[in-house]
């Protein structure tokens, strides 16, 4: 089997790429893999780490509004298109995945040009620009949530898989969580993460927690993101209060904090989304503004239509009203169950499976 996959901009696009390629690499070991990216994007640094080629094309990305900006983006598109039909031909594959991003679609377009057989892999709730363009070329997208399904024109392409994450999520215990967190079960863990970069705004809304209404009753952990981190430090006037909370840059062992927390506060990332359904946690979603088409902002509605999920709004969020919401899940726990449990209904532990099996269907069409 040879397989392109594209995808990228966002870890968002490209760790759903990387687990397709880790999936196809374990049902069939001498696939060629081949990826397709940008060379300055994300994916660039990533995807040769996971020990996979990568091979570049000129792709930009567009504005919103009419602007020079995007003249040169739609030059670059056409040249984009050129160098991926190069590509594809010369590599021959038997199909092209795409993740997301604007680079997929240059390289999605192309490969159903030629012939070959598409499938796109939609991350979130409001698909993004690329993906609904593709929609009329491709042979079948792939979703993380049906709730994205009546977006796409072509009632008979969609098929719900999930969004594939790392097994990690789904083999840790509680139990080998808590111990490795020293977490006595008496004392509630809130765990607080803005995302990989952090949030400002989440973080200084933990630290008016942090200065105002200590002494607690839960334990908090917040990670600031690394560029974050000094300045929120600085921000904690009782330092004595660091003696029971943590804050810290970055988690490098995510599932066994996720499974130790008793409720996430988070942003509304399609990742993050799985991560916390996988471990099946209450969450309090704070989706960051100013995403691109305000997609998390469509992630978090479709998780608190479900019960899963308490939504604060970015530009409503402040320390009263998280510490607030915070106490009355933590003080119910009737609430805290049902969240539980509709959190655990909306986790898809064998979304890599599906996806693959979605790619062998087409492939044996």
């Amino acid at each position: 089997m040879k397989i392109i996959l594209s995808g990228g901009g966002t870890g968002g696009h490209i760790y759903p790429a990387i687990s397709i390629a880790n999936k196809v690499k374990e049902k069939y070991p001498d696939a060629d893999i081949l990826f397709i990216g940008t060379a300055g994007g994300m994916e660039s640094n990533i995807v040769p780490k996971e020990g996979y080629a990568i091979k570049f094309i000129t792709v930009n990305y567009l504005k919103r509004k009419f602007s020079l900006h995007n003249i040169k983006s739609v030059a670059a598109l056409f040249k984009g298109i050129f160098e991926a039909r190069k590509i594809i031909k010369d590599f021959k594959p038997n199909i092209v995945v795409g993740t997301g991003g604007f680079v997929c679609g240059p390289v999605v377009y192309a490969a159903s040009k030629l012939k070959i057989k598409t499938i796109i892999h939609e991350q979130n709730v409001f698909p993004g620009l690329t993906n609904r363009i593709l929609d009329r070329y491709v042979d079948k997208i792939a979703l993380s949530f049906e709730e994205a399904e009546k977006y796409f024109k072509n009632k008979n392409k969609p098929v719900v898989t999930g969004n594939p994450i790392r097994s990690d999520f789904f083999n840790v215990t509680e139990e080998e969580a808590k111990a490795r967190y020293n977490i006595n079960s008496d004392i509630p863990l809130v765990l607080v993460v803005g995302g990989s970069g952090g949030a400002f705004k989440i973080n200084n809304a933990v630290i008016h927690i942090l200065n105002k209404y200590n002494p607690l009753k839960f334990k908090l952990i917040l990670v600031t993101g690394k560029r974050l981190y000094e300045q929120t430090i600085k921000s904690v006037k009782r330092q004595d209060s660091l003696k029971n909370h943590s804050i810290v840059s970055y988690i490098d062992d995510m599932p066994y904090a996720l499974k130790a927390c008793d409720l996430i506060v988070c942003s509304a990332g399609a990742i993050t989304i799985a991560e916390v359904t996988a471990v099946g946690k209450p969450a309090i979603l704070i989706p960051k503004a100013y995403t691109a088409e305000d997609h998390q902002q469509y992630n978090a509605n479709a998780m608190a239509a479900k019960g899963a999920a308490f939504v604060i709004n970015e530009n409503e969020l402040n320390g009263e009203i998280l510490n607030k919401k915070i106490q009355e899940i933590l003080n119910d726990r009737e609430v805290l169950k049902s969240m539980e449990t509709a959190s655990k209904r909306g986790a898809i532990i064998d979304a890599a499976d599906r996806i693959y099996n979605e790619i062998d269907k087409l492939l044996n069409s």
